[in-house]
């Protein structure tokens, strides 16, 4: 049987809350896709990841895409805070849920100061720093015997090729190890006595080997197929706005799904706070880029519903005229971190209702990071909310700046796509968002405002008072890609 004609690479696209293989042709078209949950497990010493269970999912798809196209690559791309520790046998430890508790430890003087790392302090592991020094705290044999302390997209490329390597955006987002001005590690990595077990650095493009003969022979796949480093999944939706003429425009890209990011092109770091979720992310060129961000998708679940059902415009501007605010937090993280999630006024009446309150909270709490973070230029929305009606145009009836959707429903398959054909240019150019809003709507926010300042007391208890908590679902506006 002849080879399929077309050129393509797959995209591992690991996020928070589902696992994603796209099959991309040379010129950007996307001929297959399959998903999975990322599930988290509770059979080891803590809550981990079922890295086994993704592998003999992503061998038995990758066999199916094989006859489809010629693949020549594939891209690793993963959420952040997250990393495994290896010796060359295999993971010495599983690889640990950045939401899992890690008591015992006195993290807090271990860390660097905002000054250097752009890292602000977060609950649980969110602080991959965190993570690794409770393990070497609680496991120190396991953890001695690790060769290497690999970035989670870059273990991926490590199962598919056998070769270590570090990368600067898994590096560089609010884990604690990286100075993005310096663009080197910063002072927790010789503190902590980790130099060794970090592998030399690569960009996220480079082609670290072919794939293991034990790959091929699973997927089918040719023995001559190229494993790219890989990259942060907030930080692929990044890669198309890296060009030179896109560089020098000011602009903001709001990378959507299991954690909404606001990444703003030309604002300074001066602005960031550092106990606001605020934060310098690394980009694939090794710039540091001005970021705040909020868990947008896991709170529009917990406010939406079990059974989520697009609400109607009318929806919204009954919500509007009653007054009904969802206050923050619904989930750890944000600029709110701390607070208990509520609902002040009417509750939503069904199901309806509950997705037109989550949209309305969702648009205020990203107008509020906007303008905490002094964004500039135009707004590209990229991921999972592009697939909401409604959340485009109430931002763009906020905001001075004109508000796009990518036509990308992912946000990070162009980006690990353009990994591979670095001077291609993306199809499509993103739909501009007529602005439109309910009558009332700056009142609204006002209102949302001022019931900010007045909750000013935090709780450590973290609570959905309208809803259960469920498990995102693409199409709805929810989504799980940007994580950290």
């Amino acid at each position: 049987m002849p080879s399929p004609p077309n050129d393509a690479l797959i995209v591992l696209d690991i996020g928070k809350t589902n696992v994603k293989l796209a099959l991309v042709d040379a010129a950007g078209r996307l001929l297959a896709e399959a998903r999975r949950p990322n599930a988290i497990l509770h059979d080891g010493p803590y809550p981990h990841h079922d890295t086994d269970g993704i592998w003999t999912w992503m061998l038995a798809t990758c066999r199916s895409f094989a006859g489809q196209a010629r693949v020549t690559a594939i891209v690793p791309v993963t959420h952040g805070a997250t990393a495994a520790l290896v010796d060359d046998a295999g993971l010495v430890l599983p690889v640990l849920d950045y939401e899992a508790d890690l008591p015992g430890l006195d993290y807090a003087t271990l860390r660097p100061p905002f000054a250097q790392t752009y890292s602000p302090p977060l609950p649980v592991g969110l602080n991959l720093g965190r993570q690794l020094a409770w393990l070497q705290h609680r496991h120190p044999a396991q953890f001695a015997r690790a060769r290497q302390i690999l970035m989670y997209p870059q273990y991926w490329a490590w199962r598919l090729c056998g070769v270590a390597a570090g990368e600067a955006t898994s590096l560089g987002c609010h884990t604690d190890l990286w100075d993005p001005l310096r663009q080197d590690y910063s002072a927790l990595v010789p503190r902590m006595g980790w130099q060794a077990q970090l592998p030399p650095l690569a960009p996220p493009w480079a082609t670290l080997g072919m794939l293991r003969a034990d790959v091929a022979s699973a997927t089918g796949l040719s023995p001559a197929c190229e494993v790219l480093c890989g990259i942060h999944d907030s930080n692929a939706s990044l890669v198309r706005y890296l060009g030179p003429a896109a560089a020098a425009t000011p602009r903001t890209v709001l990378s959507t799904g299991t954690w909404v990011i606001a990444a703003a092109f030309g604002a300074g770091l001066d602005g960031l706070v550092e106990g606001a979720d605020m934060l310098a992310n690394t980009n694939a060129l090794g710039q540091p880029v001005a970021c705040m961000r909020f868990m947008g998708g896991r709170e529009f679940s917990l406010l939406a519903g079990a059974h989520p059902v697009t609400c109607s415009w009318g929806e919204l501007e009954r919500l509007v005229a009653r007054g009904t605010l969802a206050l923050p937090g619904f989930a750890d993280g944000g600029p709110f971190a701390g607070r208990a999630g509520r609902v002040d006024g009417p509750a939503a009446a069904d199901a309806s209702e509950r997705f037109a309150l989550a949209t309305l909270y969702c648009v205020l709490m990203t107008d509020y990071c906007l303008d905490a973070l002094g964004a500039l230029g135009d707004i590209t929305v990229e991921g999972s909310f592009t697939a909401n009606p409604w959340f485009g145009p109430l931002l763009a009836s906020l905001r001075p700046q004109a508000v796009a959707y990518s036509d990308d429903a992912s946000g990070t398959t162009c980006g690990g796509w353009l990994l591979r054909y670095r001077d291609a240019t993306p199809l499509g150019a993103g739909q501009p968002m007529p602005a439109r809003a309910p009558d009332g709507f700056n009142a609204y926010r006002a209102a949302w405002r001022a019931a900010l300042s007045r909750s000013s007391q935090p709780t450590a208890t973290k609570h959905a008072p309208v809803a259960t908590a469920v498990r995102p679902r693409s199409g709805l506006g929810l989504g799980d890609q940007t994580a950290p």
